[in-house]
């Protein structure tokens, strides 16, 4: 295999990515190393990011060359064996492809996922709460760990509004295919007259702002803090004090709030990291507006673009409208089979436009 290949705008460069780690492990092991304990554990995490490609890497380059001596045996005794290793190969080969598209700033970190429920009443938290069990699912099926952070239960079913916290790996990086308007095609079951309608449901993304990132800087005179008292599941303790949070920063207008955890500290110290995702997020966002007028191009708003289609009625149809990918398994992409819009967005040279060179 090639140790480079032209992808995200650049090239993938194994034996700069091995080189890279080796010097930030030397760096490690020098005696004041730990002296600034953040830019420490930024210099462990980078190695680790770059030892994690290349493993994949080598995994596959091994592949190859199992596969290649099998090739040369060519004898039916081996054809069993062969079938397994490039059933492997290409489950590797497409993990790997992917992984190396992940080019921007943030795809490497956690995020927050925000879904509100469009105009449309109980139609359409009931679809917002059907997009959230969905997210759940995939965020199961890849082994990542989810947080409920506040969640605001709709009048007859479904959500208002609800932000989980997801963590694991390149999370940020695949689930960016997943912002914008999602819209739903059903019979309704709050009509009583059984006739089909057309719900929204909006779905933002924000990458996890750590406390060894100092990228973003909060002034605390420029927050307004307000408490209330949380509505919703959590027992007598959370209806009868007022430790919910919301946090609103006054120079950009942006609010969260929090009611995930009984302790009014933890709900405050939860607001923060999510008003720091926001702004990261909004700083991201008009640093590539800045880069589009610089290259005379005119970018989609993903934000506010309706990206898929869900319809249940009068067939069974998913399709995403930026990449075409569509599929008839309505149930399976609803139960968090979502891999193959994340691939298709991913793989889309237009649509996937890294944000800033690393």
């Amino acid at each position: 295999m090639k140790s480079g290949w032209t992808i995200c705008g650049g090239v993938f460069d194994v034996e700069h990515r091995r080189q890279r780690a080796t010097e930030l492990e030397a760096l490690s092991l020098a005696a004041d190393f730990w002296e600034q304990p953040e830019q420490a554990r930024a210099v462990l995490q980078e190695a680790a990011r770059l030892r994690q490609v290349v493993s994949r890497y080598e995994r596959v380059e091994n592949e190859c060359r199992d596969v290649s001596e099998l090739l040369e045996l060519s004898g039916e005794e081996e054809l069993d064996d062969l079938a397994l290793l490039t059933t492997t190969l290409d489950r590797d080969l497409d993990e790997l492809e992917l992984s190396t598209m992940l080019c921007g700033p943030d795809d490497d970190k956690g995020a927050i996922l925000t879904v509100h429920p469009g105009a449309g009443g109980s139609e359409s938290e009931d679809w917002a709460g059907m997009l959230l069990r969905m997210f759940r699912a995939f965020v199961d099926k890849q082994g990542w760990k989810a947080e409920m952070l506040d969640e605001q239960p709709g009048e007859l079913a479904g959500i208002k509004s609800a932000s989980i916290e997801i963590s694991g790996e390149n999370v940020y990086g695949y689930l960016r295919s997943e912002i914008g308007v999602h819209r739903l095609v059903r019979i309704s079951p709050f009509d009583s007259q059984s006739r089909r309608h057309t719900s929204f449901a909006s779905v933002f993304l924000y990458p996890v702002v750590e406390e060894t990132d100092t990228e973003i800087v909060i002034d605390p005179t420029e927050i307004r803090v307000d408490t209330y008292r949380a509505s919703g599941a959590g027992g007598q303790h959370v209806n009868k004090t007022d430790s919910a949070i919301r946090m609103t920063h006054l120079p950009t207008g942006i609010v969260v709030q929090c009611q995930n955890e009984r302790s009014q500290s933890r709900n405050r110290a939860t607001a923060m990291k999510m008003l720091k995702s926001r702004l990261l997020a909004k700083q991201r966002d008009e640093e590539e507006q800045k880069r589009a007028q610089l290259e005379g191009t005119k970018l989609d708003n993903a934000w506010g673009s309706q990206i898929r289609s869900y319809v249940l009625h009068p067939y069974n149809m998913v399709k995403d409208h930026r990449t075409s990918v569509e599929t008839s398994d309505t149930i399976g992409v609803l139960g968090g089979e979502l891999m193959r819009f994340v691939r298709g967005f991913l793989l889309d040279p237009v649509l996937n436009r890294p944000r800033a060179d690393k």
